[in-house]
């Protein structure tokens, strides 16, 4: 698991690259190494978890082709032993240095034969220098990159303030993506903040060569359903989620689980507590008393698998000087109120030992655990039920969030297609059924923008690699095959998810009602508490009305409505709109230059 960067078509500078190197040093701390040639440089930052002695990066097993690599190849043993027959020599053990091979003998297309998580960047000089990127099928590993087609010119990184310590990068902000973020949460699809800045969506791969970039996007495939009882779903499930689990908890380093005592992470803590009895598992909680409190759910499932338990707290007090720290890892706002929770969690489990963790992530999106998918699921047969969950989507609905604006951005926006009418279009016009419908839009553009860049960042922000079983092709596979009604039936969630975990989990964790695994922002957002006070300030502060697209007047009504009357929809507005203000006050990271960054 490692932090990648590098630049194709330039002159390279050695400052740019030991600058966005040191930028994503808490990603890889354990070795940071630069190589570089005629117009291309690659580097990266290495964060030890398979091979610690012998896995060293760049790879360049093959003479004219050099690879760096994010991420975890879970099938590295099986293409090792096709590279062998095929007369290559792979030094080490590390699962990465089996790339350069695979890349002489297959080309780009070798990126199918992988089983895990990554980005990859190739370098390949045998003819005409090429440089190759590729992401994983789910986007559990970003890559963002900014292209200068004038110039020929791409630089890239595994994260946003690393590529923007880069010289030449266009670090104007997309005028759009205000309501674009408001509107789902996170930028979706290849989008960022950054006009100049884009990401490589999932399972996507890039080429530049003679000064031309080409982008090959995934097809879209419809799974074909194979009929089933519940009762054969959710054995075939727990079998091939068990099978992930024992896989990804093999490691040179430590591994524990988070367990929130929801379904999700419970049932892949008592897998993982089977094939290694006594795991770590992590929770967190909140000093005081907050709604919403999980804990004695977590502890209930830790005893219940003998796990050895600890539970986190933090210190709502503290909330105000983590934000931006936390808003600066992640590059761009994400509304998400667990960003926070989820950076102090990856902390303490770092300070603890561990530099692996497993995780439940996925599994609302794969077998339909929304309310918003049940709901629209139920609807009858005539109503338009695309509206309603394109609404559940955003962070602040339409109509509140247009009276938040001034006239100046509500008449800019009115030229402008945005993300709920881009979602809009693509739902209606999809010819798919609504649950296949709506699970595209989940898996393809919610789950990688304000899910998985979410947990990247924020665990790698403590030099913690997390694994997601629920993310790995075989559950992706299954769940694209599984009948609609093995995930939503009759306001029924997650049926085949609830049966694989039945004789796993007590059944108080099986019946108990879902509920998100967040921060209880609207009991926090009310007067007297250290956060509202930071809130305030924020929200009344110079960076709205420099800003130019807030209407101050509506922001502060809305600040009264919530002290007057709060609810978890205008505190989760407030949120969002803080999350924007506190990236927006940072502004473009200073260029720092190597020699600065070298006496920090």
């Amino acid at each position: 698991m490692c932090r990648i960067f590098g630049e194709f078509g330039t002159t390279t500078s050695g400052e740019d690259m030991a600058r966005v190197s040191m930028r994503q040093q808490h990603g890889g701390p354990d070795s940071q190494v630069v190589v570089g040639g005629d117009g291309w440089a690659l580097g990266v930052n290495r964060l030890a978890v398979v091979d610690p002695v012998g896995g060293a990066q760049p790879y360049a097993s093959v003479p004219g082709v050099v690879a760096v690599f994010n991420g975890e190849i879970y099938n590295d043993q099986q293409l090792r032993r096709l590279l062998t027959q095929r007369g290559h020599v792979v030094p080490g053990r590390c699962d990465g240095a089996i790339i350069p091979g695979l890349y002489a003998e297959f080309g780009p297309p070798f990126v199918d034969l992988l089983d895990g998580m990554f980005a990859i960047a190739i370098v390949d000089t045998r003819s005409t220098p090429m440089l190759f990127l590729s992401a994983d099928p789910v986007g559990m590993k970003p890559l963002y990159y900014s292209w200068r087609p004038g110039r020929g010119e791409l630089r890239f990184s595994s994260e946003i303030p690393a590529l923007l310590g880069f010289s030449g990068i266009d670090t104007a902000v997309d005028e759009l993506a205000l309501d674009d973020y408001l509107a789902t949460k996170a930028p979706f699809g290849e989008r960022t903040f950054y006009r100049g800045v884009s990401v490589l969506p999932p399972g996507a791969s890039a080429t530049v060569t003679a000064g031309q970039l080409r982008v090959r996007r995934p097809a879209i495939e419809s799974g074909r359903s194979v009929a089933t009882t519940l009762a054969e779903s959710g054995a075939n499930l727990n079998a091939r989620l068990d099978a992930e689990v024992r896989r990804l908890l093999q490691a040179d380093v430590p591994v524990c689980v988070l367990t929130s005592g929801g379904l999700d992470s419970s049932l892949v803590t008592a897998l993982a507590a089977r094939h290694r009895p006594g795991i770590a598992s992590f929770t967190i909680g909140y000093a005081g008393r907050w709604p919403q409190d999980e804990r004695s759910f977590a502890r209930r499932v830790a005893d219940h698998c003998g796990t050895r338990h600890h539970e986190v707290e933090i210190d709502p007090a503290s909330f105000p000087d983590l934000l931006p720290t936390v808003v600066d890892h992640l590059g761009q706002p994400n509304a998400d109120p667990i960003t926070l929770s989820t950076f102090a969690l990856f902390r303490e489990i770092r300070a603890s030992g561990h530099t692996v963790a497993l995780t439940g992530d996925a599994a609302d999106e794969l077998f339909g655990g929304y309310d918003r998918t049940v709901t629209a699921c139920s609807a009858p047969a005539g109503d338009d039920w695309v509206t309603p969950y394109v609404d559940a989507l955003a962070a602040i609905p339409r109509p509140v969030r247009e009276k938040l604006y001034t006239a100046e951005y509500r008449a800019l926006l009115a030229e402008r297609t945005g993300a709920e009418d881009r979602l809009t279009e693509r739902l209606r016009s999809t010819g798919r059924d609504r649950l296949s419908a709506m699970t595209d839009i989940e898996l393809r553009l919610r789950l990688p923008a304000y899910h998985l860049r979410r947990v990247d960042h924020l665990s790698m922000a403590s030099s913690v690699e997390a694994r997601l079983p629920f993310c790995q092709p075989s559950i992706v596979r299954f769940a694209a095959e599984s009948p609609g009604t093995a995930k939503v039936w009759r306001g029924q969630r997650k049926r085949a998810v609830f049966e694989a975990a039945r004789g796993l989990l007590p059944d108080s964790i099986l019946s108990r009602p879902k509920q998100p695994f967040t921060l209880p922002i609207a009991a926090m957002l009310t007067p007297g508490e250290a956060l509202t006070a930071f809130v305030t300030e924020m929200l009344l502060s110079d960076t709205v009305r420099n800003d130019g697209k807030l209407d101050e007047g509506a922001v502060r009504r809305l600040l009264d409505a919530q002290s007057n009357r709060p609810t978890n929809g205008t505190a989760l507005a407030i949120w969002a709109l803080v999350i924007y203000l506190v990236w927006l006050r940072a502004g473009v990271p200073a260029a720092v230059t190597a020699s600065e960054w070298a006496r920090r």
